[in-house]
């Protein structure tokens, strides 16, 4: 890398109407060339050594650009490639891409019958197909019972709010750009916002009545849908999108409650991740920037408290911990769940924030054990994230193929001609009355056709039924993705010990 002035960079490329537009954009004393043998390039940097580090290429994609992204501008073409210092490397790295294809969300979800988007709907609304509703459903139910256990109560808010609300809790000066347009009524002045948060709705509900030290703590918790405007062109999938569900959460806690209750709730997320398959993650402990503090709300001394708080509760738990300066919400800091799938992508999803601001902007009170009145702390939890991004990130990292006890369908019983769909249907009930979700295939196809679809659907059992599973009252067993390596035929109270079992290793009991 060399310094070059402005006067000579223009010399240089007074034929390249592209490189003096550039130059003449910039100030002088930062232009920099890069050199490499006898090429020279305009380059802020940085450049590797020399090129013999690169012993394998590819070009990846070609495309056309306009100069700039302005389409009045002409139209260049610009090259995607990718290098590394190994062939084994960029194999490797190949192979990754084309697996990542295979499991992208958008196209299992088609694929599997979960969930699908109508432009005549709008863009990033999701619709969810009955499959897809019942994964959902279970997911929720699932939590629910663990949060029952840890004491929290359900709440339902409206999916609309007095924009007063958002600029009481701060969320409209930080989301009212990014949000959807005021919704206007016929009385003058009132003015309702979509949803961008469940929080200040909790704290309403907590305002409701008076509290003493000894109701507390209170754990409403909500699977509470809300709205952001995302533009166009940053939607992609489940993954980013204008409405979705979180699965929500707020304590409502003294401070001498604080440091038990976050590690409470860093048990039940521990519990999630466990029970879905996540075990390699890292706890990201998200403090203020520390320069620029003026767009976080609230005093330093309440942002420290919190701070602390989440520190010491991650090191007493023995949680594998990073910290990163800036990444705090703008009401408080945060403990991220950082999970790596099964491609080793890094992707955010439960997150647990320590807050001291919304309790002073609702103006929350408990009466303490000095008959005086005292601000609750706040934490704000979502082991999810949210439903729509949590199951992206599911079906990615299992390839469709969920935990069993989270599987749309458990099994599905094929007969191996119309003589025997009442035995089918005989096995159909009796998994029923087990609770085993099941189906019968009774299509006018082969076994074979029948065994292909079935696996497309990732269907973990496939029940295969003829004359001798009727005259014995069993099943022949065909696990997915075995091709038929291992199938055994047992009777239907085996099947329901097997079935049973597997769950049993996946879905531990939640425990307080």
């Amino acid at each position: 890398m060399r310094p070059v002035s402005k006067a000579d960079a223009l010399e240089i490329y007074k034929d390249n109407v592209y490189k003096t537009e550039l130059i003449s954009n910039l100030e002088d004393g930062t232009i920099t060339f890069c050199d490499h043998a006898t090429f020279t390039d305009l380059c802020r940097g940085g450049h590797i050594p020399n090129t013999g580090i690169i012993k394998a290429m590819k070009v990846m994609s070609v495309a056309g650009a306009y100069w700039r992204g302005d389409e009045k501008n002409k139209q260049l073409t610009r090259v995607y490639g990718t290098s590394f210092p190994k062939q084994k490397d960029l194999t490797e790295y190949l192979e990754l891409l084309e697996e990542a294809k295979r499991r992208d969300h958008r196209k299992l979800g088609k694929e599997l019958e979960l969930f699908a988007f109508s432009q005549k709907v709008g863009q990033g609304l999701p619709l969810w197909l009955p499959k897809g509703a019942a994964l959902r459903d279970r997911l929720e139910q699932f939590l629910k019972r663990a949060q029952k256990k840890a004491g929290y109560e359900q709440v339902v808010t409206p999916h609309i709010g007095q924009k007063e609300l958002y600029v009481t809790s701060g969320h409209y000066a930080k989301y009212g750009a990014d949000s959807f347009q005021p919704i206007h009524t016929p009385a003058e002045g009132e003015e309702f916002l979509l949803k961008p948060m469940n929080c200040p709705h909790h704290c309403e509900i907590y305002n409701v009545r008076p509290w003493s030290y000894k109701d507390l703590p209170k754990r409403y918790a909500e699977f509470g849908t809300v709205y952001r405007y995302e533009q166009s062109g940053e939607l992609h999938g489940l993954t980013r999108v204008r409405g979705f569900t979180q699965d929500d959460a707020h304590i409502f806690c003294t401070p001498e409650q604080l440091d038990e209750e976050f590690k409470k709730v860093i048990d039940l997320v521990l519990y999630v991740f466990g029970s879905l398959g996540f075990e390699n993650f890292t706890a990201q402990i998200s403090l203020r920037d520390q320069e620029n503090r003026e767009k976080y709300i609230g005093s330093d001394e309440n942002w420290e408290k919190a701070e602390n708080a989440i520190i010491n509760a991650a090191a007493d738990k023995g949680l594998n911990t990073v910290v990163e300066y800036g990444e705090a919400a703008f009401y408080g800091p945060k403990l991220d769940f950082m999970v790596k799938d099964a491609l080793g992508r890094q992707w955010q999803l439960g997150t647990i924030q320590v807050d001291y601001n919304l309790p002073e902007r609702f103006e929350l009170t408990y009466k303490g054990a000095d008959n005086e009145l005292h601000r609750p702390v706040m934490i704000h939890r979502a082991p999810f994230g949210s439903m729509e991004r949590f199951i992206a990130i599911l079906l990615e990292h299992t390839a469709g193929n969920f935990p069993l006890w989270l599987m749309p369908e458990q099994a599905i019983i094929l007969s191996l001609s119309e003589k025997y769909e009442i035995y089918a249907k005989k096995v159909l009930d009796l998994l029923e009355n087990h609770e085993i979700r099941a189906l019968i295939d009774n299509r006018n196809e082969t076994i074979g056709k029948k065994i292909r679809d079935a696996e497309m659907q990732k269907t973990p059992f496939m029940l295969i039924v003829g004359e001798e599973e009727e005259k014995n009252g069993t099943v022949s067993i065909r696990r997915h993705g075995q091709e038929g390596k291992g199938n055994i035929t047992v009777t239907i109270d085996e099947f329901v010990a097997i079935v049973n079992e597997e769950i049993k290793k996946t879905l531990k009991v939640f425990t307080v």
